[in-house]
């Protein structure tokens, strides 16, 4: 049996049972398989995907939506893969078309890197800020840090809910209130009995990623940091919101290293809501 030209194979919702062939994709790309990010986009968010008749995913992409059900404030768009034998074909431009159309209002937004800005600028996305990506291993400054913080709890949650729907512009329960069991660990900053700063960080492959970072001003974000460096021996990879010019000259301080910048693109909308100044980084560039 001849096989079906791309452009009439059906687009589908992907669940957790395509966990798997979305790692793959990961793979055939040269991306890490990230299964443990895959997991949690496929549950908070909804996922995307066209299927290859030889077996696998053609393509790939995720959404995830934030604010009242049925009624999202916005949508982030993220994980976009097409595999390596079926690029330059058309098929993420197809997939991606329909993921706008499917948004209908809903404002949309993504990290681009440099290859993929001009398809989305093609699709109607604009730039409207950068992320800098750093890796590597923490240096500890040796000096006690200014701003105390300790492991969250399970009663924390709610205030950091609360938290994050104020600097995040929109309610993001469906993804935070996973962090507690997709992260290694949650810590925040308090005072006073008021919570002014959460982080996590999670596996990812051989690092742990420190996101989100949300804290009232940057010394509150550097001892987060902090406070989640010394309780690992991994690598930190995170990405910072450029204009935190601050706590970016800081990590580079600290031992870290510089290794991309990725546009961050609207659809819709003419940036994003809430408050940049205390959003120092992402959960993680797919979700926002």
């Amino acid at each position: 049996m001849p096989t079906p030209p791309l452009a009439t194979l059906p687009i589908r919702c992907l669940t957790l049972r395509d966990l798997t062939a979305c790692a793959d994709l990961s793979e055939n790309r040269q991306w890490p398989r990230e299964e443990h990010k895959w997991g949690l986009l496929l549950t908070a968010g909804r996922g995307y995907g066209i299927d290859d008749p030889e077996g696998g995913l053609v393509a790939a992409c995720v959404v995830t939506e934030y604010g009242p059900e049925g009624r999202p404030d916005l949508g982030a768009l993220g994980m976009v893969l097409v595999a390596e034998r079926h690029a330059r074909r058309g098929v993420g431009r197809r997939l991606l078309r329909h993921v706008v159309a499917a948004a209908g209002a809903t404002p949309l937004t993504l990290h681009a890197t440099p290859m993929g800005r001009p398809l989305y600028e093609e699709l109607g996305f604009k730039v409207v800020g950068h992320a800098d990506m750093f890796r590597g291993d923490f240096v500890p400054s040796g000096a006690p840090e200014p701003v105390p913080t300790r492991a969250a709890t399970a009663e924390d949650l709610p205030a950091i809910l609360r938290l994050d729907a104020e600097v995040f512009g929109t309610d993001r329960t469906p993804l935070i209130a996973r962090l507690p069991a997709f992260a290694d660990q949650l810590r925040v900053a308090e005072e006073a009995g008021r919570i002014t700063g959460y982080a996590a960080a999670w596996p990812n492959m051989d690092t742990h990623v420190v996101g989100p970072l949300i804290a009232r001003d940057t010394e509150t974000a550097k001892a987060l940091v902090t406070s989640l460096a010394a309780r690992t021996e991994r690598p930190l990879r995170t990405d910072i919101d450029m204009r935190h010019e601050e706590l970016r000259t800081w990590l580079m301080a600290r031992g870290l290293e510089h290794v991309a910048v990725n546009a961050v693109m609207t659809c819709g909308i003419a940036d994003l809501p809430g408050d940049w100044t205390r959003r120092f980084a992402p959960l993680t560039v797919a979700a926002g």
